[in-house]
């Protein structure tokens, strides 16, 4: 996430201060490859509609309607693939991390994570999770088998080879749903992008019944390979049979 934040403060620099610096390039580039320049303190004609006032001079154009306007966009794709939401729920997972001893453990991130699943933890399981989670730091920070684990699925591992995924069921139980989570993200995706393909305009009239049956067989596609014709034959004349 600190890259995140540096990616952004670094296109806000560039789109306030680097835009005579391009400029400068281009008056070059131009100069070296005898191409005639726009006056950038003229009015701004559009190309498409040549008779039409714009209003507006070139460097306003270029400047904010291009230069700005691609930065803006690149900011905004990074706000829109990293949310609030998104950015916390990395952060806060990120005190799972078992690395250098369980350097990065904080018990308020980890219950705010939790408070991200009510149907997995209630308020009830969220008091008995913040006891767990003091115990099981103290613990596991006492114990040398789990100083060299670097990853939350070697804790995964660790934790049910010493028995310690019963001692601590709803810590384990946290462990276990940001283990899935980047798995289920990206089955979801998966799925809205095949829904993209599946569902076109000719199948437009699809009933959702049918619309899942298609998707199941295009997203699920390796499973799919392994259902022989046979199979399919069979499983129809069965339903015929029972159908008639």
């Amino acid at each position: 996430m600190k890259c995140v934040k540096s990616t952004r403060i670094v296109l806000n620099e560039l789109r306030e201060n680097e835009w005579e610096s391009m400029l400068g390039e281009v008056h070059v580039f131009c100069e070296t490859h005898d191409i005639v320049e726009l006056d950038m303190e003229e009015a701004y004609v559009n190309p498409k509609k040549r008779r039409q006032v714009t209003g507006i001079i070139n460097k306003h154009h270029y400047q904010v309607d291009c230069f700005n306007d691609v930065f803006d966009w690149l900011v905004q794709e990074l706000d829109n693939r990293f949310s609030e939401t998104s950015t916390n729920l990395l952060v806060w997972s990120a005190a799972l991390s078992p690395r250098d001893s369980f350097r990065d453990f904080n018990l308020e991130n980890l219950m705010s994570l939790a408070k991200l699943y009510p149907q997995d933890f209630d308020s009830g399981e969220l008091r008995d999770l913040d006891k767990d989670l003091r115990l099981y730091i103290a613990d596991v920070r006492t114990d040398d088998s789990f100083s060299k684990i670097a990853t939350i699925t070697e804790l995964s591992k660790k934790m049910v080879q010493t028995g310690r995924h019963i001692v601590y069921p709803l810590f384990y139980r946290l462990l276990k749903l940001v283990i899935v989570l980047p798995i289920a993200t990206a089955t979801v995706e998966r799925c809205f992008s095949a829904m993209k393909l599946v569902k076109t305009c000719l199948r437009s009239r699809l009933n959702d019944d049918s619309l899942s049956d298609d998707l199941i067989c295009y997203v699920e596609k390796e499973e799919m390979k392994k259902v022989t014709n046979a199979q399919v034959v069979e499983y129809f004349m069965a339903r015929r049979n029972i159908t008639y």
